[in-house]
């Protein structure tokens, strides 16, 4: 397990009143616009970018990885490399843990709420709770079960405490009764939380029935 801690912390409310830092991250950003070297233009760009990344970009990263075995190992090799290929830009060094029929991995920051943004978007509300910080490293399994994933006795469950310094990505198995189908395809059973390593994919069951209209 990794042991290294984090200390990123969630952005308030647009509507909050602005603390201390806010103020003097606002400073900073009128100061750089005003000494040209940054532009209002590329500072909205950058937000766009980040607030328009969702789990789909990571969700391509792995079916890619379901049906190119050598893309797989070089993502194993080099996360950052190998998402650039699929044209992810990592910002951060990213690690990617791929789950087997041995073992299963789970991610967690049990500091703060670090999370790889740039390949699944925003962190949900659970990832950042004291509850699932401190639990998901001395009482993996109970976790995993409390969101409804039992894991087989046998198989080992392996815990990555994501920091500043590094961010950690599950490659989840993919599904049985997937074969013969496209990256596109394929890219509709990973979910946000398969990827954090609380759920499997989808079934292609599941994946038909969550695209339905009528659910």
């Amino acid at each position: 397990m990794s042991e290294t801690h984090t200390h990123e912390h969630a952005s308030p409310a647009a509507d909050a009143p602005l603390g201390a830092l806010a103020k003097r991250s606002v400073a900073l950003h009128l100061l750089l616009v005003e000494k040209g070297l940054l532009c209002a233009a590329d500072i909205h760009a950058k937000v766009e970018w980040i607030e328009n990344i969702s789990p789909a970009t990571g969700a391509r990263v792995v079916a890619r990885c379901w049906t190119d075995e050598a893309f797989k190992q070089r993502l194993l090799a080099d996360a950052n490399a190998a998402a650039a290929e699929c044209d992810v830009k990592v910002i951060i060094p990213l690690v990617a843990v791929e789950n087997t029929d041995r073992v299963h991995n789970l991610i967690v920051c049990t500091l703060c709420s670090c999370y790889p943004r740039f390949l699944i978007g925003e962190p949900p509300a659970w990832y950042k709770s004291l509850e699932y910080r401190s639990r998901a490293v001395s009482d993996p399994r109970g976790v995993l079960r409390e969101f409804g994933l039992e894991v087989d006795a046998d198989t080992e469950v392996r815990v990555y405490d994501s920091s500043a310094d590094m961010r950690y990505v599950v490659i989840p198995r993919r599904p049985p009764g997937s074969e013969g189908l496209s990256e596109e395809e394929l890219a509709a059973f990973v979910t946000r939380d398969s990827m954090i390593g609380v759920a499997l994919t989808l079934s292609p069951d599941e994946a038909a029935r969550s695209s339905s209209p009528l659910d």
